[in-house]
């Protein structure tokens, strides 16, 4: 055992400083204390004074050390991920804490094997020989914000019509339905607007008939015709038929009648 006087630095003073590093004890105080009696192993969460005001010196090199293994898990999972992937910090905290995984993640993107397309938000880009870095997919965008909320998702409006090959338009503006808090995620020109809504709303949340219910709501019933039913049912398969079919109680009523004949051989 090594006694030290001085000061234990806390998670958030020091990054790389996990919640489990502070609640190692050996035979003294909370981080913060002026005196910790510290197990030469773990010599790294102490730091004693210089002889300057709230300057400290690390004891040891153990805080590289703990920093590179980080670095190298954190890049190895990116590489497991594949190029186009979309994630976030959040798919990184059984590493490390959130400080030293943003670290990470920052310096992976400083040497140019990220992308960083928002706050707390990465890609590994692809890239095409003639337009170089190519935007990501709004979806994958979409799904890690999903992943990170522990939230669900509706694709809606036009964004929706487009999946199911109603619209030929690429919306500048891709609009979701969520049980989470309502967000804009800007992406240059584009933007991802994650919407808060009702419970109903949500019921078809991620099926099949979610999106055709939200794409027939974008269209409106003037707009709606035997192309876009027979367009309809080139798209979806016969479990998605029957689907519908359960799903037809969630929908206004001539959403519902469209819906029948989607899943039938019947016409609106």
């Amino acid at each position: 055992m090594n006694a030290f006087h001085g000061r234990i630095l806390t998670s958030d003073e020091h990054p790389l400083v996990t919640a489990s590093d502070v609640a190692v004890r050996a035979a003294g105080g909370p981080a913060g204390s002026a005196f910790w009696t510290a197990p030469s192993s773990f010599p790294a969460l102490f730091c004693d004074r210089n002889g300057q005001k709230n300057a400290y010196t690390f004891l040891s090199k153990a805080m590289g050390t703990h920093a590179s293994s980080i670095d190298a898990q954190v890049t190895q999972r990116i590489a497991q991920k594949g190029v186009g992937a979309v994630f976030t910090p959040a798919d990184f905290l059984d590493l490390g804490s959130r400080n030293a995984v943003d670290l990470a993640l920052s310096r992976r993107a400083r040497a140019g094997t990220l992308r960083k397309l928002a706050r707390g938000l990465y890609d590994t880009p692809r890239t095409d020989t003639v337009l170089g870095s190519l935007a990501p997919s709004i979806d994958d965008v979409a799904n890690a914000l999903r992943d990170r909320d522990s939230a669900r998702l509706q694709a809606a409006g036009a964004h929706a019509a487009h999946l199911l090959g109603l619209s030929d338009q690429v919306p500048v503006r891709a609009v979701f339905l969520t049980d989470g808090r309502s967000r804009t995620v800007r992406l240059g020109r584009r933007q991802i607007v994650l919407k808060h809504t009702t419970p109903k709303q949500m019921a078809t949340a991620g099926r099949m008939s979610g999106t055709v219910i939200q794409a027939l709501r974008w269209l409106g019933t003037r707009h709606v015709t035997p192309d876009t039913v027979a367009a309809l049912r080139r798209r979806i398969s016969d479990a998605d038929r029957q689907q519908l079919l359960l799903d037809i109680r969630y929908a206004p009523a001539w959403i519902a009648a469209v819906m029948r004949s989607v899943a039938s051989s019947q016409q609106v």
